[in-house]
């Protein structure tokens, strides 16, 4: 009997025909299976179906079975279903930001999963939390038990997450794009400590990822979805070798490549930073001096007309801190001159003229989209800001023609973002700061959440755009393959200062500091010390 056997299983949300479609797949002890296909294709619906984790008033199931250890899911009381989620059970989300609660400290967090399913007393719980933030890599946390959510960097929060799975040692890991937020040597780390987990404990894991490098690495079995189907699976290795149908042999065959766009002759920087820091101070208590933690040592970069800047470097390195210091979107020291305007010191009156010129794309798709307006209000909303007089039929044309731009259908502009996959999600936020036509754009991980085909669809988009508009780029990213495919140069940052610069393809071929051989290493980049 297989741990988890799903059978001709359909999900349909209320007035829709099902987006899942007959879909069967089964999962034996110590198995990893992993689910690839594009956003969209149905992966997380069918995820969230197998721990009922959907909103029973809108979602149905019109067909299948779902059965854990032989006992049926489908209808299972709520009382049950609680018992079994963390127990038996448990899953890592994909956008940690959203899924952890962010008025709770994470060592409140990570106790509660413990709490609730046993009976330790208070010091075995804490032990047990700081036991698991060791266990996926988070030592520096564990005497930052009351650290909050915000306060971590994405590949932390990732982190935080997967420990809240692993709390109650379940049966079945439900493993949602689990190293969308990470660097790549952190992902070989996690994905390593899922594999010993899985051997160790007998684990089973279902790995829904859109990392193909990652699936031929780590998953004993795969299985290919695409429009709620499951089009082909078997053995990892003997699908990669043999793809049998056209869609695996499209994914396989999808990847960004190619190189930046040629730079346009002549003009002054668009943006020209200057011993740039960040610091952040917190009380700790009535008689002693602040803490001051140091997110970005002081930093000298210039930005070209149409150029694209990578920033490279693990979680925590202070790339996302630079991104947002450079638009002032949170306080630092230094100079930063924007077209030869110096902006360090204008206030946010001065500043506001400036911001259609000065946008930027964030990671987190769901989190930085507002859930009570729709998508053509969320991308319409900066032209009422910046171009008050045009009527509502020019801001209806304008958004819909971004929509089609970014790959997206007019008639989505009427849904919310609940109703979109991760990747559509975050090409609504490309569009949402393309629309205002700016000249300076940082974009945080742009690619992270999209599946391999969408990454190159992406890069052409904003390699277009950047050779038609002179755009310049500040791109922040872990994929080491979406940075050689787009930016001019590359910065590599490690614990917040700059370690290695240079031209794209000459930092590839030699790289001379050894955390920028690892990063390429862990990237399957490269193979010489």
């Amino acid at each position: 009997m297989s741990l988890l056997a799903v059978e001709n299983l359909q999900v349909a949300f209320t007035g829709t025909q099902p987006v899942v479609k007959g879909v069967s797949f089964h999962i034996e002890k110590g198995e990893m299976l992993a689910l690839v296909g594009e956003s969209g294709s149905g992966k997380s619906v069918t995820a969230l179906s197998l721990m009922q984790l959907h909103d029973r008033q809108r979602v149905s199931y019109p067909a299948g079975s779902i059965r854990f250890n032989g006992r049926e899911l489908l209808g299972l009381p709520e009382k049950e279903l609680r018992q079994l989620r963390g127990d038996d059970m448990a899953m890592i989300f994909q956008e940690p930001m959203s899924a952890l609660n962010p008025l709770h400290s994470i060592g409140k967090q990570i106790a509660e999963m413990i709490r609730f399913h046993q009976p330790l007393r208070e010091i075995e719980i804490r032990a047990r939390v700081q036991e698991l933030l060791g266990l996926v890599g988070l030592d520096k946390l564990r005497n930052r038990l009351h650290a909050y959510p915000h306060e971590l960097s994405g590949g932390e929060r990732q982190r935080v997450m997967i420990a809240m799975a692993l709390a109650n040692n379940p049966h079945l890991l439900i493993a949602d794009e689990p190293t969308t937020a990470l660097d790549v040597t952190l992902q070989a780390q996690i994905i390593a400590l899922l594999k010993d987990l899985q051997q160790r404990l007998g684990l089973a894991i279902l790995l829904i990822t859109h990392d193909l490098t990652l699936v031929r690495h780590a998953a004993d079995r795969v299985a290919i979805m695409r429009y709620g189907e499951i089009v082909e699976h078997g053995d990892t290795a003997a699908v990669f070798a043999t793809p049998a149908h056209p869609y695996t042999q499209h994914l396989l065959a999808s990847e960004p490549s190619g190189h930046a766009v040629p730079l346009p002759a002549g003009g002054a920087p668009t943006l020209i930073a200057r011993q740039v820091s960040v610091r952040y101070s917190s009380r700790r208590g009535l008689w002693k001096p602040p803490a001051v933690t140091v997110a970005l040592e002081p930093t000298d970069l210039a930005v070209q007309p149409g150029e694209t800047l990578g920033i490279v470097g693990e979680s925590g390195s202070g790339k996302t801190t630079l991104g947002l210091a450079l638009l002032r979107l949170i306080r630092s020291t230094g100079s930063i001159a924007y077209q030869g305007t110096e902006i360090s010191a204008l206030n946010t009156r001065e500043l506001r003229p400036l911001r259609r010129k000065l946008q930027f794309v964030f990671q987190d798709p769901f989190a930085s989209l507002n859930p009570r307006m729709n998508i053509g209000e969320i991308i319409a909303e900066g032209l009422s800001v910046h171009e008050p007089l045009l009527t509502h039929k020019q801001r209806k044309t304008r958004v819909i023609d971004i929509l089609r731009e970014v790959g997206l259908e007019a008639e989505m502009r009427n849904r919310y973002p609940h109703e979109f996959s991760g990747g559509q999600r975050q090409r609504i936020n490309i569009a949402r700061a393309m629309i205002l036509e700016p000249e300076l754009v940082v974009l945080d991980e742009p690619t992270s959440a999209l599946d391999l085909s969408l990454q190159a669809q992406i890069i052409a988009l904003l390699k277009e755009m950047q050779a038609r508009r002179r755009t310049s780029y500040l791109f922040i990213s872990h994929d080491l393959r979406v940075i050689r495919a787009i930016a001019h140069r590359i910065i590599v940052m490690r614990q917040g200062r700059i370690v290695e610069q240079g031209e794209t393809e000459a930092l590839f071929d030699h790289p001379k500091h050894p955390y920028t051989q690892d990063l390429l290493r862990a990237a399957y980049l490269h193979k010489n010390g």
